[in-house]
């Protein structure tokens, strides 16, 4: 939409806003009339019409088999559209219209904002099923009509009405019609069976809508808002939800003012019981997931506590370093358990586990003067990609504190990441993840000092500690990725890891 009034109007942005909002609202319309609707905006030069939007009804069969959204068509071809953008009145006056030997009744409601009409609707009905309506039939076409006169009055749809209308409830899923007073003058029966889910025995019809609710909730949940007994009697357009017995219900109140004039509303019910019983599941499961990865920091917090009391214990340098360099490793992953706790699904910011292990490791290694900084961006991860690389990135920061500089020696350490395209084969890739095919993106880490450099002769995929060892593994191994050590430009050793990321 915004895309074809910017080329062919001279429309603002708040008309654009208005038309969004209208947009957003209108299949209620479409489903209370069992028809199609299309917005015509008309050109720049005022010699055409545009379509911009398209809206097909759930309740009935279609009118334009194919689709209308940027369509031009000029003035004088289509009157009704003339008369009602150039009058502000609807327009209903003309036989059907015939479309692939389909009879069409056409209709057309201005759209108004602030006195200003903005484009014209083409209410589209297929009248090749049209049979006696029901009274449920009846009440949606009166209920149309009402709100197309809002709309052709500029008071509908209402701009302050926060709706989630993915999960508002919808014309089919239950209608209630109230009169000005809220008293029930027609009930669907989907709307009545979910208010059988709320323990209601009566029929709703003649009973006050607000009341009838409020005394539905139970006493046991606290004194009942006014403002729920204010939404159900229609005079507030808002959404809420109402729970008793069980039963969960979506409420939403649409009031009517076709002349300016409150004279009843619409009250869209839908039964929620299951949507919301599988949502305090989900939300359980992840309540569950997140003290799983709480207990398990606190837990890998106690072994590194027990291990750091038993290295002040030892006698043996020897050991006492393989205590340290444990306690790191035991460190590195109680940190993304304890990030892991804190987020709603297995996912999280790398950049914040970098910092802390960087942190963590300068802070076990205090001997000498190494500036560390980290650039690039991890980006968000998975757990079982996080965990691992935790452990490489503890590895490969001791492994340089250790071996690139000297006791008390001053140096620079940086650890970069770069996320992007996954480059071509034959770079070192493993050539499947997961069991699947390559993955499209990739992680690309290094960690450089300026430290001594490597040895003579050193063999980095074959040579090394347990900790290189441990890397190897980890990148090769688990993370499907690769692993080299190269001379940096300049001095020192840069270590390069690429790493799928699913």
């Amino acid at each position: 939409m915004n895309e074809l009034v910017r080329r062919h109007t001279t429309l603002t942005g708040a008309d654009v806003e208005w038309l969004h909002l209208l947009v957003s609202e209108w299949q209620l319309l479409s489903d209370l009339s069992f028809a199609d609707l299309v917005l015509w905006i008309p050109t720049w030069d005022g010699i055409r019409y545009v379509s911009v939007a398209q809206m097909r009804p759930n309740t009935g069969p279609t009118s334009y088999q194919d689709d209308m959204v940027g369509h031009l068509v000029p003035r004088g071809r289509r009157p009704l559209l003339d008369a009602a953008f150039d009058e502000g009145r609807i327009v209903r006056e003309g036989d059907p219209e015939w479309r692939e030997e389909v009879p069409v009744r056409v209709e057309s409601i201005p759209v108004r904002r602030e006195g200003r009409v903005l484009g014209v609707i083409a209410r589209n009905t297929n009248l090749l099923t049209v049979r006696t309506p029901s009274r449920l039939e009846l009440t949606y076409l009166q209920s149309a009509s009402d709100l197309a006169q809002m709309i052709a009055a500029g008071t509908f749809p209402y701009p302050g009405e926060q709706v989630d209308m993915d999960a508002a409830p919808r014309v089919g899923d239950g209608l209630i019609r109230l009169d000005a007073d809220g008293i029930v003058t027609y009930a669907s029966p989907n709307a009545l069976s979910a208010y059988h889910r709320l323990g209601l025995t009566t029929d709703l019809l003649g009973g006050h809508l607000g009341r009838t609710t409020a005394e539905l909730v139970p006493p046991s949940r606290g004194p009942v808002h006014e403002a729920l007994v204010k939404l159900a009697s229609g005079w507030a357009p808002r959404q809420t939800e109402a729970e008793a017995q069980g039963g969960v219900v979506s409420l939403r109140a649409i009031p009517l003012k076709p002349k300016g004039v409150h004279t009843g509303s619409l009250v869209l019910v839908r039964d929620v019981t299951e949507l919301r019983r599988r949502d305090r599941e989900l939300m359980t499961k992840d309540a569950t997931i997140r003290e799983i990865h709480h207990r398990v920091k606190n837990n890998l917090q106690t072994v590194a506590a027990l291990l750091r009391l038993q290295s002040r214990r030892m006698d043996s340098d020897a050991g006492r370093l393989a205590l340290d360099e444990a306690v790191r490793r035991v460190g590195s992953i109680a940190i993304v358990h304890e990030t892991l706790s804190q987020t709603l699904d297995e996912q999280v910011a790398f950049d914040e586990i970098a910092d802390r292990v960087l942190a963590m490791v300068m802070e076990l290694s205090q001997d000498g003067q190494v500036a560390t900084r980290r650039s690039g961006s991890f980006g968000i991860l998975p757990a079982e990609v996080a965990t691992p690389l935790a452990m490489i990135l503890t590895e490969l920061l001791q492994n340089a504190l250790e071996h690139a500089f000297g006791p008390k020696a001053a140096g620079a350490l940086e650890v970069s990441a770069l996320r992007g395209r996954a480059p071509a084969s034959g770079t070192g890739w493993s050539e499947s993840w997961n069991g699947g095919a390559r993955p499209a993106e990739y992680l690309l880490i290094t960690v450089q000092d300026n430290g001594r450099g490597m040895p003579e002769g050193f063999d980095p995929q074959q040579a090394g500690n347990l900790g290189l060892q441990i890397v190897r593994t980890l990148a090769t191994g688990e993370l499907g990725g690769s692993f080299d050590m190269v001379a940096a430009p300049g001095g020192g050793t840069k270590v390069v890891l690429e790493i799928p990321v699913p």
